[in-house]
């Protein structure tokens, strides 16, 4: 098996692949939401920048954001699981929607806003299906408070192992899911034209000299942010190690015992006599 150096949830590509052809979104964008693509009259993206000083960014986080038909609509995919991943797709909601009230604007103005969330990770051990859908419901009648607040997520783990030809949002997330060139070939050879063009356009953005730079750009960020880390680590055992050195020679302690237990040098250690 050929294991894919980027995959469709890499997130730089995801972002350019779907800014870049927005047809495609528009059509996962349907099934995600099991909407008719005929019935999607109105559909832009709101954030297609990725700025270069945003991908360096180690807080990134690549999502979509869209207008479908008059509602905000959020599309992101998430590979790790970092915690509290409920809270923080409903913390995106929240930001969504208080961030779509005009000044002076009534509240019956605010718009339908739903958060799209794939996860390459089982997020409900309480459940079986792979899609979970959440909205705001009174406890025993099951009344919805509203129907503004929607989160959808699609847990690619919990996919079944074969998948229908004829499914279009199996289809879809099967190829968020695939790994290697071999899944991505057998995706192919079932000879969907929207599968074809997604990974006829997937091959197109990773072979483009925009993807790469911006690949160079989030790797240096990683690289930088683990050198931070190592230095941080570092200073805070130097740190230690001089607390230790000190009261070992304030009991009196030689300084070559005090450089032997501590690890500094011996240089280091009689500088620290005195010391306050």
């Amino acid at each position: 098996m050929t294991r894919l150096k980027h995959t469709f949830k890499t997130d730089i590509l995801f972002k350019l692949l779907f800014v870049k052809h927005p047809a495609l979104l528009k059509h996962l964008v349907a099934q995600l939401l099991r909407i008719p693509i005929a019935e999607i009259t109105q559909f832009e993206i709101r954030n297609p920048e990725m700025p270069p000083d945003i991908i360096g960014n180690k807080f990134c986080r690549l999502d979509i954001h869209m207008e479908v038909n008059g509602q905000k609509c959020n599309l992101e995919v998430q590979v790790e699981d970092e915690g509290d991943f409920p809270e923080r797709a409903l913390f995106q909601w929240a930001r969504i929607y208080s961030n779509s009230l005009p000044a002076g604007g009534k509240y019956s103005e605010l718009p339908r806003t739903i958060v799209i969330s794939i996860t390459d990770f089982a997020l409900f051990d309480d459940c079986d299906e792979f899609h979970s859908e959440f909205m705001s419901l009174e406890v025993t009648r099951h009344k919805p408070l509203t129907d503004k607040k929607v989160l959808h997520f699609f847990e690619l783990p919990k996919l079944p192992e074969v998948v229908d030809k004829n499914d279009l949002l199996l289809l879809w997330l099967a190829l968020f899911k695939a790994n290697t060139e071999e899944e991505l070939k057998q995706i192919e050879a079932l000879e969907v034209s929207e599968m074809s063009e997604a990974i006829t356009a997937y091959h197109n953005v990773t072979a483009s000299s925009e993807f790469r730079e911006l690949e160079r750009l989030r790797a240096k960020a990683q690289h930088d942010e683990a050198q931070a880390l190592y230095n941080a680590e570092r200073r805070a055992e130097k740190a230690k190690a001089i607390t230790i050195a000190k009261s070992l020679l304030a009991d009196g302690d030689s300084i070559d015992r005090v450089a032997r237990v501590t690890g500094l040098t011996n240089a280091e250690v009689e500088g620290l006599r005195g010391a306050d």
